[in-house]
């Protein structure tokens, strides 16, 4: 698939199953800027469009994974903090896979410096893999900035405490990459750059061989839960269980298993995906007798 937006702080490519997000600004640590925004906001769309991209990593380039908003773009022109504020008044912030709804399986891969804004992305990614020199801070009380979205995101990956200590010392304290996973906002440490892309890659390919619906659905599910009372979260997930019972990946799967073969799943099923818990969605007959990958 060719990419309609002309990307210009940032790549986007595809290796197998997998589709890359790559920060490109590596000379500012990969700071956000208003062209970053719009950037990252149509690669997303695109490969959440994309039915072969079963997965998406999101990396940076150079020694800063990112480092949030650009202060010296600010600095330099001070528009750039009215739009963003703007954005956050009609709720139309979309430069991470949250923010865009996006229910594909998603891999943050940290190299170096996270910072910020930076934050936003490990907050709402599912797994998050880093180098073993990755630091994680919050600096925006330090600037004058009120820190809300990365601080209330992270809080329910980690404890209440780390995140205000991160939030409330702000620049004068970092989190290592191993206290990090010790607090649980990571999972995976890698030794270097190099090293951390291939184990996202092989992790993406092990995620990319199930159900693209059923990881869809689970995920969406998942996530809807951090909104809900514990016995609302439970009730809606069973009408998604039991709603999904109509999908041909619900009979393929324990078909392969039975005739100890690989399973061949759908494409995604957006009827399965977008449906209201409880609504019945149905995969049409063209769909159930299209060819599976």
């Amino acid at each position: 698939m060719t990419s309609a937006h002309a990307y210009t702080t940032i790549e986007v490519d595809r290796r197998g199953p997998v589709g890359w997000i790559t920060f490109n600004r590596p000379e500012r640590y990969n700071a956000l800027n208003l062209p970053m925004f719009d950037d990252l906001e149509a690669a997303w769309r695109e490969l959440d469009a994309d039915d072969d991209v079963r997965v998406i990593v999101v990396t940076g380039k150079g020694k800063g994974f990112c480092t949030g908003a650009d202060l010296k773009d600010l600095a330099d022109d001070p528009r750039g903090m009215t739009v963003y504020a703007d954005k956050v008044r009609s709720n139309t912030i979309r430069f991470t896979s949250y923010h865009c709804k996006v229910w594909k399986p998603v891999i943050c891969a940290v190299n170096g410096v996270c910072a910020g804004g930076g934050l936003h992305f490990v907050a709402d990614s599912d797994i998050v893999l880093a180098t073993a020199d990755a630091t994680f801070l919050d600096p925006h009380v330090s600037v004058g900035q009120v820190a809300t979205y990365e601080t209330i995101g992270l809080r329910v990956r980690m404890p209440f405490e780390a995140v205000s200590r991160m939030l409330l010392v702000g620049k004068h304290e970092r989190l290592s990459a191993e206290r990090a996973r010790e607090l649980g906002m990571l999972s995976q440490i890698e030794p270097d750059i190099d090293s951390l892309w291939v184990a996202a890659q092989e992790l993406a390919e092990k995620i990319a061989q199930n159900s693209p619906t059923a990881m869809m659905v689970s995920k969406k599910a998942l996530w809807e839960s951090l909104d809900l009372p514990f016995e609302e979260a439970l009730a809606q997930s069973a009408l998604r269980l039991a709603d999904f019972w109509r999908h041909p990946d619900n009979r393929e799967g324990p078909a392969a298993f039975a005739a100890k073969r690989e399973a061949t799943w759908l494409p995604p099923t957006r009827s399965f995906v977008d449906a209201e818990p409880g609504s019945e969605p149905r995969v049409d007959d063209a769909d159930d007798t299209a060819e599976r990958s």
